[in-house]
């Protein structure tokens, strides 16, 4: 349902002594010679490398903190406000040094390339208008805004052990030794968002009550593990047995847990629970200071539009009822006629037959049919592309300890140099969550050809693609081109002895449509979190606590709902204005290569993209 690429966010923004030193070697492009477009790769690898030594935890996600940027490895960001300040200098940097060169001069490629870094460096200068929460300068290359810096979703204590897990790789003592310096960050971190959630709270910033709840008691159920059981321990411990490397290594992390982590954890407890004791129950943005040009920003960063609220709401309630009509004749053709299309929809997710045990053998059932989705979604490839890319992804369930404020889906990028592959993961909190009518959709959104055929092409053919491409996420592409991808598979035969499955895409079409209604109803039109869970039940036919979530996600990251669903939308206009103009010559294959070709662009910048595929 998300994507989490190696793509910036606050967290992953660094000044440490280190990071400093190795930005001394790297070229300031302020400083830079005007550039001529022969120059023009150097200037944006030069973006790239200055961006990695603001971010380490980006490095090691894509597998560059290697060789020169080996110092990188040991290190987590710093998100102080010094730290902010020097990303926000690099991006206007990074302005003044485009303004010299003219995109005349750039082939197609290089000017799309020179303006989307453009526009990523706009967004992130249009973002300093607002002094809270997470993002800032850097929210332009993130594409996605998060007013609070500690919510049931962000933060050092919900992504710091899951990311030293899954993406800090481990096959050598320097390995070990920069995962044991990573978890003393871990504790610095903790302080830098404590003392950022009071500045908030003096500002009038936190999140709504039922977040605070939630995240307050994700806080204290971490605290409460005791050290050496912490997942941050085992899996340094497991990896360094497993590779071969001797030392006492959970010795070492519990220490360090013990000593530093914990009572930092502790003193943001107390922050926390303080600055959010009298937190109202208003769940949108339009309470925080500016809040209606906040949520104008986000929406821009969400969608890669000039979209307004109003309209986008427009949108969600016309295609809601388009694709409700769709699922009410399947629903019939199954015998399915009494009731609402939700209320139908709803029914079936307490069907027996699409309900797995909620025990750990049912989600081992879950695992093993996602993977035997991937499976036969792989025959359908070369009809939906001419790429050939290997695209290999691992499936896993979301960590328990982070599950109660996870998305239902996400998935990591695989790294560029293929030490690790995509790993897609999902929610299993309760096997409830997912029937298995809808099961089949979710992959083709976060495997392939979603997600990881999309992230597959940057690591696949990393060595012709120039590094920064890899270093922006625009959420309104990323997300557009994986509903799109479900829409791929459904024209390509994957449901043709299989209507619950049909339906069941029907359904996720839907619930982004839905999305555009409720993200908007949040943030412009005052719905409450309750109005929101309820209309999102009745439309989609979803249950309660899966609804609950999706609508506090809204709320910690507005705007970002409203991506999927735009950008699939302008996906398929583009789609079919290539079939109007190229008719008999119209390849599907070579369409959906030029759109992954891009490498992730603003909507904005897409239609330039595609005018280009029709005109060659």
């Amino acid at each position: 349902m998300s994507l989490r690429p190696p793509a910036l966010d606050r967290r992953t923004l660094l000044q440490s002594a280190a990071s400093v030193a190795f930005l001394a070697v790297v070229p300031r492009v302020a400083l830079a010679a005007p550039a001529p477009a022969s120059a023009f790769r150097t200037t944006i690898d030069g973006f790239a490398e200055q961006i990695l030594a603001l971010s380490p935890e980006t490095a090691t996600s894509l597998g560059l903190d290697k060789g020169a940027r080996a110092p990188l490895k040991s290190q987590l960001s710093d998100i102080s406000p010094a730290s902010n300040a020097r990303w926000t200098e690099q991006v206007k940097a990074m302005k003044q040094a485009l303004g010299r060169i003219d995109p005349a001069t750039l082939d197609a490629a290089d000017r799309l390339r020179y303006e989307t870094i453009g526009y990523a460096a706009d967004r992130g200068i249009d973002g300093l208008a607002f002094p809270y929460g997470a993002g800032g300068a850097a929210s332009g290359f993130q594409g996605g805004a998060t007013p609070y810096i500690v919510s049931q979703q962000n933060g050092a204590v919900s992504s710091v052990p899951e990311f030293l897990d899954s993406q800090h790789l481990i096959a050598t003592r320097e390995d070990c030794d920069a995962y044991v310096a990573r978890v003393a960050g871990f504790a610095r971190q903790i302080d830098q968002e404590t003392a950022q959630i009071k500045a908030d709270a003096a500002r009038g910033v936190m999140p709504p009550i039922f977040i605070a709840k939630t995240t307050l008691g994700q806080l204290k159920g971490f605290r409460a593990t005791p050290a050496s059981e912490q997942r941050l321990v085992s899996s340094l411990a497991t990896r360094a047995q497993k590779a071969g490397v001797a030392g006492d290594w959970a010795a070492r992390c519990t220490k360090l847990l013990e000593t530093q982590v914990y009572p930092a954890l502790d003193r943001q407890i107390e922050a926390f629970a303080a600055a959010t004791a009298r937190a109202p129950d208003t769940a949108g943005v339009q309470r925080l200071p500016d809040g209606d040009a906040y949520y104008h920003w986000a929406l821009r960063l969400g969608t890669t539009t000039t979209m307004s609220a109003e309209e986008i709401h427009r949108t969600g309630l016309a295609q809601n009822e388009e694709l409700k009509g769709r699922m009410d004749a399947l629903l019939k053709q199954q015998g399915l006629t009494k009731g609402t299309v939700g209320e139908r929809t709803q029914a079936l997710n307490k069907d027996p037959r699409f309900l797995y045990p909620d025990t750990d053998a049912g989600r081992a059932e879950i695992i093993a049919y996602l993977n035997g989705r991937i499976a036969a979604i792989r025959p359908l490839l070369p009809q939906l592309s001419h790429l050939g890319l290997k695209a290999d992804v691992i499936v896993k369930r979301v960590p328990p300890d982070i599950q109660d404020g996870a998305a239902l889906g996400y998935m990591n990028f695989a790294s560029l140099d293929g030490s690790r592959p995509a790993i897609y993961y999902v929610n299993l909190k309760t096997t409830a969550l997912w029937p298995k009518y809808q099961l089949a959709t979710l992959t083709a959104h976060e495997g392939i050809p979603g997600h990881t055929w999309q992230g597959a092409y940057l690591a696949e053919h990393h060595a012709e693609i120039p590094l920064i491409t890899s270093l922006m996420g625009f959420n309104a592409f990323i997300e557009g081109w994986a509903l799109y991808a479900e829409q791929l598979v459904a024209e390509h035969g994957l449901y043709k002895d299989d209507p619950f499955g049909e339906i069941g895409y029907l359904q996720a079409q839907q619930f982004r449509a839905c999305r555009l209604v409720a993200d908007t109803g949040l943030h412009a039109q005052g719905w409450s979190r309750q109005q929101t869970v309820q209309f999102l039940m009745k439309e989609t036919g979803r249950g309660v606590e899966a609804m609950t979530s999706e609508t506090d996600r809204y709320c910690a990251s507005p705007g970002q709902a409203c991506g999927y669903k735009v950008g699939h939308n302008e996906i398929i206009r583009l789609r079919e204005k290539a079939k109007a103009a190229l008719g008999a010559k119209f390849d599907l294959a070579a369409y959906d290569d030029a759109v992954v070709k891009t490498g992730g662009v603003p909507l904005t910048i897409l239609e330039r993209a595609i005018d280009a595929f029709i005109a060659g």
